[in-house]
This record gives structure tokens, sequence and C-alpha cells, in this order.
């Protein structure tokens, strides 16, 4: 994976913008819970503060990543979607302290670090964006049998008795 690195604090001090892309095949943990290595996901971030005045992270995170139906077994494609709010800690002691604080399920405080690796941070997102179970709504299998079954009339059993009474 090719690394962006951020001063998380420094970035969120200035109020910093960054954009990118990073492909599926760069991401180890993304890729092996994906039907093929095929997709890009795209991202941006935007640094800032929250209200009482903690350095905070912006988030946004989309694409489209192919996944395994857990009906049909075959690839479906699903398009992640994702944004999130990140609160910067410290240390862990602060981010518990922060968090009581906000009170606030919306929005994940993390421990901010000097070197901090926003390709983790993407691949983070996209997985926590992926379903636990994917599934087709309707399995293309079960979408050329259903429409197989259509064409070819249904004979009732009773049209035999229908012909007794004449």
């Amino acid at each position: 994976m090719s690394a962006f690195v951020i001063d998380a604090f420094e970035f969120s001090r200035l109020k910093e913008q960054a954009e990118g892309e990073l492909a599926v095949a760069d991401m180890a943990r993304l890729a092996g819970e994906t039907a093929d290595r095929a997709g890009v996901l795209k991202w941006s971030l935007s640094g800032g503060a929250d209200k009482v005045g903690h350095p905070q992270l912006k988030l946004s995170v989309s694409g489209q990543v192919n996944l395994v139906c857990q009906r049909c077994l075959t690839a479906m494609p699903f398009t992640v979607s994702s944004e999130s709010v990140l609160v910067l800690a410290k240390d862990e002691e602060s981010a518990d302290a922060i968090e009581e604080l906000l009170n606030d399920e919306s929005i994940d405080v993390i421990v901010g670090e000097a070197e901090f690796n926003v390709g983790y941070l993407v691949e983070d997102e996209a997985l926590l964006a992926l379903p636990v179970a994917p599934k087709h709504d309707v399995c293309p299998a079960q979408a050329e049998s259903g429409a197989a079954a259509a064409a070819v009339e249904k004979v009732s059993p009773f049209s035999v008795l229908k012909n007794l009474k004449q």
C-alpha cells in the first residue's frame, strides 16, 4: 500500500484537506474480504476541531468492491460509502475520557500519531462498511430458474378430472 503519512494533530490544527484513491489490491485486509482484488476506493480527509476544541478528522470513503454472496457463492458488486468523524486523543487514557465526555455513538475517538498512515485509516473504514453476510437481493441463478419456471406452463393435477366431467 502506498503510504500517505500525516501528523494527525498538525493536519487537524491547520485544517488541512487531502484526497486520493487506493486500489483494493493494495489493501491486504480488504482484498482478503473480497471476491477478487478489483476496485478502487476514493477517499477524502479534512482536519479541524470539534465544538469543544478537540482535534478531529472527517473521513469519507467511497467506491465499489466485489464481495462473495453468502447464498449462491458468486461475486456481487457492493458500493462502499462511508463518512466518519474521528476525534483525536494523545493516548488511550485520554481517548476513554474524551469518549465519555462526548457520549456520542456517531463519533469515534482514536489515538492520533505524529506518523499517521491514512491508507490504514481508509482500509479500516472500508472494512467497517462491509456487510457481515453479503447477499444478492435475488441471486442470478434464482432469477434464471425463476424465469425458466415461469416459461413452463404449469399443468394442474386436476385437469384430468376436468376431462372426466365431460
